[in-house]
């Protein structure tokens, strides 16, 4: 890419590809090797574009001086974007299974799946408990607190007390 081209992207609102040997930019990417703090090492800062925080900062390898760190190069960047990338679906695969509970348990009707759904808003967070039949009809929702505890038991007062709010 010349250099034209990569001021070009960036003033299209595109973020600049870099490749130097302590920074690299692309693909949504930015890698960056650091100077460790804790000890005489090096590591590597992963940042996806938009973000403050890394997704991943590990180890980098020092160079054949043993003084300064290996350069960057498309082969590293590649791997750190594949292992930053994971770290961040493994985090967005927690993050929903802690929002989102289901469970299934016999109705008055035949089978309900019962699903309690974590809205974490800062100022007022709050959880839908929904109801749906076996074909996936939505039966009842109401809100409850954020906390709400979802269990068989607690599914099973909820539909005994015709759907009303647990309170």
């Amino acid at each position: 890419m010349n250099e034209n081209t990569a001021n070009e992207s960036a003033s299209d609102g595109e973020p600049e590809v870099i490749n130097e040997p302590r920074l690299w930019r692309n693909n949504g990417w930015t890698a960056s090797v650091i100077k460790n703090d804790s000890d005489e090492g090096w590591a590597v800062a992963m940042i996806k574009d938009g973000e403050s925080e890394p997704a991943l900062v590990g180890p980098w390898t020092m160079g054949r001086d043993k003084k300064n760190p290996k350069p960057l190069d498309a082969s590293a960047f590649l791997v750190l974007v594949k292992t930053a990338s994971e770290v961040l679906r493994r985090h967005e695969q927690q993050l929903h299974a802690m929002l989102h509970k289901q469970l299934s348990l016999s109705g008055p009707d035949g089978p309900l799946l019962i699903t309690l759904d974590i809205v974490p808003d800062e100022y007022e967070p709050y959880a839908l408990l929904a109801a749906a039949d076996a074909a996936g009809e939505q039966v009842a929702e109401v809100r409850v607190e954020a906390n709400f505890k979802l269990s068989a038991k607690s599914a099973q007062a909820w539909v005994d007390n015709d759907f009303r709010a647990p309170g």
